[in-house]
């Protein structure tokens, strides 16, 4: 179904996504959590 020419395209575009797949579930947990900074800001407002 694919030719020679583009089996190696479809390879990387496979990789790529794996790889940006694996570094947007490793940087998330950073997002989530607030620094303890802001946090504490929250809580003297409240």
């Amino acid at each position: 179904i694919f030719g020679a020419g583009t089996l190696p395209e479809i390879g990387s575009g496979i990789g790529k996504g794996i790889k940006n797949f694996k570094k947007a579930t490793q940087d998330k947990p950073d997002e989530i959590t607030p620094p303890e900074d802001k946090k504490s800001k929250r809580d003297d407002e409240a």
